[in-house]
């Protein structure tokens, strides 16, 4: 479901038989109701999630939806594939095709991807300027050294797009173990990172998005929550 704002004129003239000039009129009779309350101005907000009812019958009454899934390895970060199970395939929800995902994991990548239905949400929690942390353990085929704590927090010139990474927190676990906070998202980012001291990733998790934790799921497992 793709979000949208409108005018409760354009949405009336939209989503019944009478016209936008109309609403003006079934406005002055108090005809409309929109979020529990009499309408009282044809010029309203109207978004996806806005509750419109028309001398008592429902125009719109869409829910927002969240939803956290603990991906397993070997499923794909989309809503459909010809060949692989999706995501959505893990889902049980009467209104999952609604949904979209944000922030795809790689096919061998396991932990949080979100899900919702709710654009102006997953629009605002990938934008760069809101920094969001995204926490993921990695296993390495080398051993860790402190060195790799101050150049990832320096960041790490990646040629081919002509950048250097933001500022990233490393803690290491153990001599194979890591993890690792990022506030961006950069094409296999996290593998090009450590791929800088050619330590490749064997296993990569991912933990969290902002406030938002896997832990407590198990794999394939998911649940809904709220952003309130």
């Amino acid at each position: 479901m793709k979000s949208y704002t409108h005018r409760l004129d354009r949405f009336i003239s939209q989503n019944s038989p009478h016209s936008i000039s109309d609403t003006r009129l079934l406005v002055a009779q108090k005809r409309i109701i929109v979020d529990g309350l009499v309408a009282h101005s044809t010029h309203q907000k109207v978004t996806q999630f806005t509750e419109v009812e028309l001398d008592g019958r429902c125009l719109q009454n869409n829910k927002p939806i969240y939803i956290m899934l603990h991906k397993p390895q070997g499923i794909v970060s989309a809503t459909k594939d010809l060949k692989h199970k999706t995501v959505l395939d893990l889902i049980d929800h009467p209104q999952k095709e609604q949904l979209h995902i944000v922030g795809r994991l790689d096919f061998n990548t396991t932990g949080l991807v979100l899900l919702t239905n709710d654009g102006a949400w997953s629009r605002q929690i990938s934008l760069p300027q809101t920094k969001l942390a995204k926490v993921y353990e990695v296993t390495l085929s080398k051993p860790l050294t402190d060195e790799y704590i101050q150049v990832f927090k320096e960041g790490i010139y990646f040629g081919y797009e002509d950048i250097t990474t933001k500022p990233a927190d490393l803690e290491i676990l153990s001599d194979y173990k890591a993890r690792l906070s990022l506030v961006e998202g950069k094409y296999h980012q996290v593998k090009r990172m450590f791929g800088f001291f050619q330590n490749e990733v064997l296993a990569l998790h991912r933990v969290s998005v902002g406030n938002i934790s896997v832990d407590g799921l198990e794999s394939g497992q998911y649940k809904e929550f709220s952003i309130d």
